[in-house]
C-alpha cells in the first residue's frame, strides 16, 4: 500500500521559543504533521490512510470525493490515488469554474495539481452541492462513473476518526493541554479519543456558528475538550492583515510555515490566550499542525486582489 503500508508513528514536536512564552511561563510545542509526506500531509494523511486501505481492500478502483476550488482534502486525495492506482473524481463546488476548464487550471493552483495527479472533475452549482449527500444525486454519480469507493466533504468519517487517533503518541502525554483547528470536526475527535483524561482539548473552528460541537459529538463521547470559537476571523478561508503578518512573522522567527485557513488562525488564537493569562504557569501546551500549506498559493491570489500583504512561502 506504499505510504500507507507501514504503521505512521506521531510526527516530531518542536518545541517554540518566544517572548510571549517566557513571559507567561508557558511551555508550547508544535506537532509536525505538516512534515509526514510532501503532498499527502497532515490530518489529510491521517483520514485518507483507513479509508484507502480499506477501497483497495474491497476492490474498488475509483475514489468519489467531494471540495471547494481550493481544498486540502482534494489535493490530497488526488494524490494519494495516484500513488496507490485509484482513479479519483472530485466533484467541485461551483459550476462556473467548469465552463473554461483551462483558464480555472491556469489560474488554480490546487486544481491544477490535482488535476496533474490524475484526478477527473465534475462541477457542480453550489444548489446541487448542498445536496451531495442525497441518494438522488449519488445514484446520478453511479450512473457516470460506476462502482466507487465515496469519501465525504473533508475526509470526516468513522475510519477518517481512526486515523486521526493516531496522531497522538505516548511521548505526549506530559501535555496539558492540546490545540487542534477545527474544519469538520475528524481530526480533532480522533485526538480526544486517545487523549489521557488530564489532557484539556481546545479546537478552534475556521467556520463561524457553534453546530461543530455536535458534528464532534457524533464521533466521541469523552468531555476533555471545549471549542475556542472567538479566532475565526469572520469565517471560514477569511483573513485580514494582522492574520497573515502574525503567519509571516511567524516563519521568521521560528521557520514553520502555516496555513492561513487552519493551523495560522488557531496558533494565532493560542498567542492571544496566552497574553491574556488563560493558561497558569507552567502549562505544557502542544499544537497540532494539520499542513494546508498547498492553500497558500491561492489565498494569496485573493490577498493581491484585495492589495493585502502577502503570505510567504
Amino acid at each position: 500500500m506504499h505510504i500507507f503500508s507501514s504503521e505512521t508513528g506521531p510526527s516530531e514536536n518542536q518545541s517554540i521559543t518566544h517572548p510571549v512564552l517566557d513571559a507567561a511561563e508557558v511551555f508550547l510545542d508544535i506537532k509536525r504533521e505538516d512534515l509526514l509526506h510532501n503532498e499527502v500531509s497532515g490530518n489529510k494523511f491521517r483520514k485518507l490512510k483507513y479509508n484507502l486501505i480499506e477501497a483497495k481492500k474491497l476492490g474498488y478502483t475509483s475514489v468519489v470525493t467531494f471540495g471547494g476550488a481550493y481544498s486540502n482534502h482534494i489535493a490530497a486525495t488526488a494524490a494519494a490515488g495516484k500513488i496507490l492506482g485509484l482513479n479519483t473524481i472530485g466533484i467541485i463546488r461551483g459550476e462556473e469554474l467548469g465552463i473554461d476548464l483551462n483558464k480555472t487550471l491556469l489560474e488554480n493552483d490546487t486544481l491544477r495539481f490535482a488535476s496533474a495527479a490524475g484526478m477527473h472533475f465534475q462541477f457542480v452549482s453550489r444548489e446541487g452541492y448542498r445536496n451531495k449527500a442525497s441518494s438522488e444525486f449519488l445514484d446520478q454519480l453511479k450512473e457516470e462513473f460506476g462502482s466507487f469507493y465515496l469519501i465525504p466533504e473533508g475526509g470526516t468519517n468513522d475510519l477518517a476518526i481512526k486515523g486521526c487517533e493516531e496522531i497522538l503518541g505516548s511521548e505526549d502525554a506530559t501535555y496539558d493541554i492540546i490545540c487542534c483547528a477545527v474544519g469538520t470536526g475528524g481530526t480533532v475527535s480522533g485526538i480526544i479519543n486517545s487523549s489521557k483524561d488530564h489532557q484539556k482539548i481546545l479546537g478552534f473552528p475556521a467556520l463561524k456558528g457553534d453546530f461543530l460541537a455536535e458534528e464532534i459529538k457524533k464521533y466521541t463521547s469523552r468531555t476533555n475538550w471545549e471549542l475556542v470559537i472567538d479566532y475565526h476571523f469572520g469565517g471560514y478561508g477569511k483573513v485580514n492583515q494582522e492574520l497573515v503578518e502574525f503567519i509571516n512573522v511567524f516563519k521568521d522567527q521560528q521557520h514553520i510555515p502555516l496555513d492561513p485557513v487552519y493551523t495560522g488562525k488557531m496558533l494565532f488564537g493560542v498567542f492571544d490566550m496566552v497574553k491574556k493569562g488563560v493558561f497558569p504557569k507552567n502549562t505544557r501546551i502542544l499544537a497540532v499542525h494539520t499542513g494546508g500549506l498547498q492553500g497558500i498559493a491561492g489565498m494569496n491570489k485573493k490577498l493581491m486582489k484585495k492589495k493585502l500583504p502577502l503570505i510567504t512561502i
